[in-house]
This record gives structure tokens, C-alpha cells and sequence, in this order.
């Protein structure tokens, strides 16, 4: 079997993605553009803001561990099982950037408090309406 073969392609890679039901993106605003050419999320993670001290509260505080350095994606699979909550993790741990990605501890949110949140939050089928429209 090639190596080709064990990956999925793109397109289908995407998609799989879009319907995960803890991804990121799904907890930021959506904005389109006055010609309805752009649809894109906005930089606020207003979701994880509001419920930032209930994720602290049930959280769990391990020792950083060296292959983890500028690899949160490792992390949050090994801890979640996919690489969709790395942002959340750099968020939690107040980091900005991948290269500062190197801790002595790192705070994990337990995956029921993350679940927790993001009942009201989610909404995999969302309409137009939902977008705030702004003009170039």
C-alpha cells in the first residue's frame, strides 16, 4: 500500500473536519462581505472568553512534557484525540504563538467541560442570517 493511499484527500479531509463538532471555528462570529463574495470567521473566540474561568475551574494542571514544545496539535491529540483543540489549548495557557508553545505546566480543560460549552454554542447547519454583513 502506498502512502498516498493512507491519507485521505484534501477535499474530503475538509469536509470530515467541517462536521467536527468541537472544531474552533464553529465558537467565532462569521462575517460576509457587502457582495456576499467573502464568507470568513472573525478573530473572536467570544465562546471560550465567557467560559474561560469555568475551563480553569475544571481543568487539570500536568507537568509540560519536551515533545510537546511548538506541537499543542500534539497535545491535544494526545489528550482529546484530535488536533482541533490546539488553539484552545494555546488560548487556556495564554500563549499566541506556536513558538511559544514551551511550558513548565500546562493547563488541560477536561473534554466534558469543552462539551459543556459548546452545547448552546454549536450550530453545524448555519444560515446566512446568522452572518453580520460589512462593507469594503
Amino acid at each position: 500500500m502506498s502512502n498516498k493511499s493512507k491519507y485521505l484527500p484534501i477535499g474530503s479531509e475538509s469536509l470530515q473536519n467541517a462536521r467536527n463538532p468541537i472544531d474552533i471555528d464553529h465558537m467565532r462570529n462569521r462575517y460576509k462581505t457587502a457582495n456576499r463574495m467573502f464568507i470568513f470567521p472573525g478573530p473572536s473566540l467570544e465562546t471560550i472568553e465567557q467560559h474561560l474561568f469555568f475551563l480553569l475551574r475544571n481543568s487539570n494542571e500536568k507537568k509540560f512534557e519536551q515533545k510537546y514544545i511548538m506541537k499543542p496539535d500534539y497535545l491535544s491529540y494526545d489528550e482529546y484525540g484530535t488536533i482541533s483543540l490546539k488553539e484552545l489549548l494555546m488560548y487556556i495557557n495564554g500563549i499566541f504563538t506556536i513558538e511559544d508553545f514551551i511550558l513548565d505546566k500546562v493547563v488541560i480543560p477536561s473534554f466534558s467541560s469543552i462539551v459543556y460549552i459548546c452545547q448552546d454554542k454549536f450550530q453545524l447547519d448555519r444560515d446566512e442570517s446568522d452572518l453580520i454583513e460589512i462593507e469594503w
